[in-house]
């Protein structure tokens, strides 16, 4: 039977990021998918923001305009316009972000299993025993590590018996081509707690693709039925979708209860949606997820290198929470908001100076999951190690 030194269940943007850094650095990865193709099925908008674009490299294409514009909507659609003189956002060609990666995956030594179904692990000594099925097909193989990348309702933190996710929120939105853009790319975002609640509805036009969508606790709205509500309320007011070719429509669950405690322990780890990677109050999950899941592959490599289990203590979610403890409050009290005429009165005072900075911190401040470096670290052993 063969061995990997890790094998990463779940080829969305953490488990790619994982495994690509892991490889460059000469472990064994198996990384493990259960889609056939990684462009169906894509969950994210894909909102990258400046810190990231910043930190990060991306593969050419893969990514559309820059924008520097924002609109924020109070339940009566009156507008706040903000603007900042940085190109704060790019939205990701997701499916061709995802492909680029899995090429540069593959490039770097990782193998590659699509169409697998990760189907549960057990100790197996030192190591875990990892059961898949593909096409039918039960087989099983050993790994020192397992990494989650599979998502906000994580089997591979059950399996592990790590913290799982407990509150989020619900997203779907529909992607289209051929809108015309009339003034500069622009992010528009609708608090309603009626339309969207607990979250908000936004369209995000950047002259080559609008995504437009809703989000919000599932127990009180139905989002399909929402995202048909505010579609037709935008259209032809906001943007223009009679010529309109629609490419995909996305959806899925968002984490929004900050990062989980115990996301480690000596067979294994989390990232991403599954380690909660996602900031409470704008279930931004795209930056942490990045930042974590290379901190994971520091850590992870470390760990191969010196066998030394306490390494990984270092990857604990309880020191990256109080990170987040006023966003945390801050979502728990959005939650709480389900009278328009409470968000109406909270948007009138946004515009006042004194709390105009605060529109303007959540969507341009630099401030997201704490900086753990970039580049994975590797110790010297571990190229002996992995080959």
């Amino acid at each position: 039977m063969k061995k990997y030194d890790v094998i990463v269940i779940g080829a969305g943007l953490a488990g790619l990021q994982c495994a690509l850094r892991l490889g460059k650095q000469g472990a064994r990865v198996l990384l493990a998918e259960r889609k056939l193709s990684l462009t169906e099925a894509v969950h994210t908008t894909g909102i990258f923001v400046r810190r990231t674009l910043e930190d990060f490299e991306f593969p050419e294409g893969t990514l559309g305009p820059p924008v520097r514009h924002v609109t924020l909507y109070s339940p009566a659609r009156r507008a706040m316009m903000l603007e900042s003189e940085h190109e704060e956002f790019r939205v990701g060609r997701m499916g061709r972000l995802y492909e680029r990666y899995l090429d540069e995956c593959i490039g770097a030594g990782v193998e590659w299993a699509p169409a697998t179904r990760y189907a549960g692990c057990a100790k197996d000594g030192a190591d875990s025993l990892v059961h898949f099925e593909t096409e039918g097909t039960r087989w099983a193989t050993r790994a020192r590590l397992v990494v989650g990348g599979d998502g906000a309702n994580s089997r591979v933190a059950r399996d592990l018996e790590l913290d799982s996710n407990s509150e989020w929120i619900v997203g779907v939105e529909e992607v289209f081509a051929d809108v015309p853009l009339d003034g500069q790319p622009r992010f528009h975002c609708f608090l309603d707690p009626k339309l969207a609640p607990g979250y908000l509805a936004w369209i995000v036009h950047d002259g080559e693709e609008a995504h437009i969508g809703v989000g919000g606790y599932a127990k009180h709205f139905d989002p399909l039925r929402a995202l048909e509500t505010f579609r037709g309320s935008v259209d032809g007011s906001i943007v223009d979708l009679s010529g309109a070719r629609k490419i995909e429509r996305r959806g899925g669950r968002i984490p929004v209860g900050g990062v989980l405690r115990r996301i480690a322990c000596e067979r294994g780890l989390l990232i991403g949606d599954a380690a909660g990677a996602v900031s409470p109050l704008t279930a931004g999950g795209l930056d942490p997820c990045m930042r974590l899941s290379s901190f994971a592959s520091r850590v992870i490599c470390d760990y191969l290198a010196t066998g030394d289990a306490n390494v990984l203590a270092q990857y604990s979610g309880k020191a990256f929470r109080a990170r987040f403890t006023s966003r945390l409050w801050m979502r728990r009290l959005l939650a709480e908001v389900k009278r328009p005429a409470l968000l109406e009165l909270a948007c009138g005072a946004m515009r006042l100076p004194l709390l105009s900075s605060l529109a303007w911190h959540v969507f341009f401040g630099r401030g997201s999951f704490p900086d753990m470096g970039t580049q994975a670290h590797l110790p010297a052993s571990l190229h002996q190690h992995a080959r």
